[in-house]
């Protein structure tokens, strides 16, 4: 059976009743959440409230304890399909420490079978010079533009991100916000987890927190 379009489906994320338990610890409880397709959406919460443990669900990392989930169409316990939709770009970047900038970015391409330049995404994030390192000795900031580097390559129709502005300079935070601008101007569904609500409202303007385990609208994003 062929994937559905994603502009033909109303919703990129729905969750129903979801609980997730971790051993004896309850992390999330009884969630609902409808996230439109093509929208942006802003994750808070205090240290250890569960958003990365939410951003994981949503993308097959994990699977929930109890209830039903859904994204873009694809029960969530199907990880496959769901894969193919979501892009998780988490706090530590996920890149292989061992390959260099260019390699890391070939080889997500070839795992997505995508076609892409990944030499012209270096550029964009300002690692032309540092693509030939192994990324084990780039910095943590260089890092980052590299992970979002990768997730502007791949493009996929959701995008969960960690973090996004995480050491990272004044200037590393305006090219943030000009990479995820331009994927939510592809009609990319973005779900940002941050604690700088003021930067990712600018392309997340809705805001959920998480707290004790329970999501709620955030109509303040404080």
């Amino acid at each position: 059976m062929s994937k559905p379009a994603p502009s033909t489906l109303p919703h990129a994320v729905q969750l129903r009743g979801v609980w997730l338990r971790l051993g004896r610890e309850v992390i999330l409880r009884g969630l609902d959440l409808d996230i439109p397709a093509g929208s942006g959406v802003t994750l808070l919460g205090e240290n250890g409230a569960g958003k990365t443990t939410l951003l994981r669900l949503i993308s097959s990392g994990l699977k929930p304890t109890r209830g039903e989930g859904r994204v873009l169409g694809f029960d969530l316990r199907d990880g496959r399909a769901v894969r193919d939709c979501v892009h998780l770009m988490p706090v530590d970047a996920g890149l292989y420490p061992d390959l260099t900038g260019e390699e890391n970015l070939s080889f997500a391409l070839q795992m997505h079978s995508l076609k892409g330049d990944a030499a012209s995404a270096l550029r964009r994030v300002g690692l032309e010079r540092a693509g030939a390192r192994r990324v084990r000795f780039l910095s943590a900031g260089m890092r980052k533009r590299l992970a979002l580097a990768r997730a502007h390559l791949l493009a996929r129709p959701i995008t969960l991100v960690d973090e996004p502005f995480a050491n990272l300079d004044d200037a590393g935070r305006q090219l943030t916000l000009d990479l995820l601008g331009e994927l939510s101007g592809r009609g990319v569904t973005l779900l940002i987890a941050a604690h700088e609500p003021q930067l990712a409202r600018q392309v997340a303007p809705r805001a959920l927190r998480l707290a004790a385990g329970v999501l709620s609208e955030d109509n303040y994003g404080g």
